[in-house]
């Protein structure tokens, strides 16, 4: 099955094309083309995306990137109008409804020159099974991958929009067992690097000041003698009972930090700024100290609640998809975690059959070619729609009925 994938939930707009087979029991997907035009320039000077600036860069880069995507998987004929595709996918939702809504006009445009069935496509959904996708070959277009999967599974999805746990009991059987209750953790990364005057998005700001903490401890010590100052933010939630997130507490816990600073209450004195600081008006290693300090907090709670619903459902394979998951430090930990509980015994669940799947950096962040790869197992359900009934959802949920 060949797919043309088309997704425009945030600030990306992609097209895709990939080829799919082998049924439920054994997914192949080859990708043909994966085109993403990011606008993240654009909307950097706002701290943040803005829906009317989005939908009107997707209405611009649609016909653009769908011409480099077709040419990149030579299915542009001079003869011939219609390519040779036989399934046309599209984002509905979650998202911002604006932006969402030229993707879907679009595919109902397509529908109606080249006549291709038409599938709604969750956005989640896709960051699921990103993992399938792999470009790690010499020729990455021509990759093929295979998987094992065991049921059931559960997904962290974590993005600048979202932050979730997803139980998948089978093939298209999801239920949410656990999510934010305020802000998601893409959200609560941003927010914290405004504070501290991190360019936009906050996410990689973050991690890369993180990952400065040696040299951080370095300064401390040679340009703050006695520095005996210890930074430490809660982990909200973390020993609750159900599988939600809540990051909204953290979030003011760094605001309540940095007034302390300013206030003059630890005594610190200005210190040159380096490339990764330059907007900061804070002393560099104590920057790199909340983020490292922030960071593992957000860590911490990801890992524990969902190893926690892990063993309460007795899962066998652990998923995680979403901008946030291309975040070194939480694969790093994560690998570690599930290594660490492999070696543990418990008579009511083997967690020697607890498995991580993490998808390929290049598939982290939104992209076209995971929306074909859900798309691919709604096809073989044959939960096909006609496009004058797709509509463009920003709060949908794996709950709603489409």
């Amino acid at each position: 099955m060949r797919i043309l994938a088309i997704e425009t939930s945030c600030d990306e707009t992609a097209v895709a094309v990939v080829e799919a087979s082998g049924g439920m029991k054994r997914p192949q997907f080859r990708i043909l083309s994966n085109v993403v035009a990011s606008q993240i320039k654009i909307h950097a000077k706002w701290g943040g995306v803005v829906p009317n600036l989005a939908k009107r860069e997707h209405q611009q880069n649609l016909p653009i990137v769908l011409n480099k995507a077709l040419k990149e998987a030579r299915l542009l004929k001079i003869t011939k109008r219609i390519p040779n595709i036989n399934l046309i996918a599209v984002t509905v939702g979650p998202g911002l409804e604006p932006a969402l809504w030229v993707g879907i006009n679009f595919a109902h445009d397509l529908n109606k020159v080249w006549d291709k069935p038409v599938i709604g496509v969750n956005h989640m959904e896709g960051h699921i099974w990103s993992f399938l996708l792999s470009q790690k070959t010499e020729k990455p277009k021509l990759q093929i991958t295979n998987y094992k999967l065991l049921f059931p599974a559960l997904a962290l999805l974590v993005s600048g929009g979202h932050t979730e746990l997803v139980l998948i009991k089978d093939w298209l059987k999801y239920k949410i067992i656990g999510q934010t209750r305020d802000d998601a953790t893409g959200e609560a990364f941003d927010k914290v690097a405004k504070m501290l005057g991190l360019p936009y998005p906050g996410g990689p700001q973050i991690a890369a000041c993180a990952a400065q903490i040696s040299k951080s401890k370095f300064l401390i010590s040679k340009q703050i003698p006695n520095f005996k100052f210890q930074i430490k933010l809660p982990r909200p939630m973390i020993n609750s009972k159900n599988y939600d997130f809540s990051f909204s507490g953290l979030k003011t816990a760094v605001l309540y930090l940095l007034r302390d600073i300013e206030a003059g209450k630890f005594g610190f004195r200005k210190i040159p700024f380096n490339d990764c600081l330059k907007r900061s008006q804070l002393p560099i290693p104590l920057v790199a100290e909340i983020c490292k300090e922030f960071q593992q907090a957000v860590i911490d709670v990801l890992i524990s609640k969902t190893i926690k619903a892990a063993k309460h459902y007795k899962v066998k394979t652990i998923i995680i998809g979403g901008g946030v998951a291309a975040n070194k430090e939480l694969r790093k930990q994560f690998k570690q975690k599930i290594s660490d509980v492999a070696l543990t015994s418990d008579s009511k669940y083997k967690y020697d059959l607890l498995d991580l799947l993490l998808p390929d950096m290049n598939f982290t962040t939104d992209n076209a070619a995971m929306i074909a790869a859900a798309a691919y197992f709604s096809a073989l359900k044959r939960k096909f729609r006609d496009t004058k009934k797709l509509k463009a959802n920003g709060n949908l949920s794996f709950s709603t009925k489409q």
